[in-house]
């Protein structure tokens, strides 16, 4: 019998979230993303009650819904240096996640310890959720590291540079995790659930067809979180596909599902029930989570050129951590001396930040040659004593 016969079978589309032929389908309608999109706090500020994500909103606490707020703001303002360091020449690329704020922190702080990410090279706040020094973010992109933090320790995979690669790993890991009998077993603290982070541009890619065709007939324990901000790079929506990008979820065989990504409390909610799905054996699950890049796609892209900029004035009125704050101050679930507290500590995360990153020590020249493979391999072997040579033809050179 082969792996796939012994498989769990894969639940109908719908069931993991209720009797709905569109899971978590939702039928208040928003204009920017659509009437299938769920969403609990609007732009404005108000609460809207959501009998389908309502329940898995309970457990919060006030100090958890402050903690939200603290994790957008100080994400925001950690994004805000590294942008500032890249002008300033301490480093070689910045990708911005300015706008996806609430996108990220809702998914990252839906998922367990047990859990694994597997990111591209934007999720700064899922990072920050999964207990990633920011400071270890920038050694890449300064050149100092290939990736300055322990997979295994954080449960978060290194940064991503291929477009889509990152889905076919986390899928095979959510094949591992199944075959070693971490799913559907019913023990919270051992069943786990993988999540794979994309853009929209990535779903053109054919490694993404590719992991979603695996995830669907294994019914691996994987979600896929895509971030869909309207541009892959300087290509709109409209370029890339002619049907919601949750939409593709049904030709493989799992459910797909469209969430407000600039509401971090729906981002949470609907991360979270896919990834109990995810855990319980029950299969993937595909979020489009709907929001918008205000800023450039990295640091070497100029979006002036094929934007216009009232659209990005239209999207700074849906400001996720605005929002959020209305609603918290609003519903009298923190008070002003809160707000006050969290700028200050972003303001010294921001200078921690830009001292630390400027003492990072360059790294010895011969490190480039190490670590490229599992064994010893005479390329880069013969190619180290020569870097070596030149490097010892300099001693005594003034």
């Amino acid at each position: 019998m082969s792996d796939h016969d012994q498989a769990p079978q894969g639940r109908a589309l719908g069931n993991v979230f209720g009797a709905h032929e569109r899971p978590l389908s939702g039928d208040r309608p928003a204009a920017e993303g659509g009437p299938e999109m769920l969403q609990v706090i609007t732009p404005e500020g108000e609460r809207i009650p959501n009998p389908e994500l309502d329940p898995l909103l309970e457990h919060l606490t006030d100090a958890d819904l402050r903690g939200f707020y603290r994790d957008l703001v100080l994400i925001r303002r950690f994004d805000a240096e590294a942008t500032a360091l890249q002008r300033q020449g301490e480093l070689g690329l910045w990708a911005s996640l300015l706008g996806q704020e609430a996108a990220q922190v809702g998914a990252g702080r839906a998922m367990r310890a047990q859990d694994f990410a597997f990111p591209t090279y934007r999720e700064h706040g899922v990072a920050w959720c999964r207990g990633v020094d920011p400071v270890n973010l920038l050694g890449m992109f300064r050149g100092v590291n290939h990736g300055g933090w322990d997979p295994n320790e954080k449960n978060f995979h290194l940064y991503t540079i291929i477009i889509g690669a990152q889905t076919l790993h986390a899928t095979g890991y959510a094949m591992g995790v199944q075959r070693d009998g971490a799913v559907g077993t019913g023990d919270p603290d051992r069943d786990t659930a993988v999540m794979a982070f994309l853009g929209d541009g990535a779903t053109s890619q054919g490694d993404v067809s590719e992991a979603l065709v695996f995830s669907g007939v294994n019914n691996s324990p994987v979600v896929f979180f895509c971030q869909n901000n309207q541009w892959a790079i300087s290509e709109p929506n409209e370029k890339q596909t002619r049907a919601p990008l949750w939409h593709r979820a049904r030709g493989f065989g799992f459910p797909g599902i469209r969430v407000d990504g600039n509401d971090v409390l729906a981002v949470y909610a609907v991360t979270r029930r896919a990834l109990d799905a995810a855990r319980d054996g029950q299969g993937p699950t595909f979020i489009e989570a709907f929001t918008y890049r205000m800023g450039a796609h990295t640091t070497s892209d100029d979006p002036t050129k094929y934007r216009v900029s009232a659209e990005v004035e239209v999207w700074k009125l849906r400001d996720p951590i605005e929002r959020f704050k209305r609603w918290l101050e609003h519903a009298g679930h923190a008070d002003r001396a809160f707000f006050d507290a969290v700028a200050d500590e972003s303001d010294a995360l921001g200078a921690d930040v830009r001292a630390r990153c400027l003492a990072m020590p360059d790294p010895d020249g011969s490190e480039m040659f190490t670590h490229v493979y599992a064994e010893e391999h005479p390329v880069m072997v013969a190619e180290l004593a020569e870097f070596t040579a030149y490097q010892r033809s300099f001693e005594g050179v003034h």
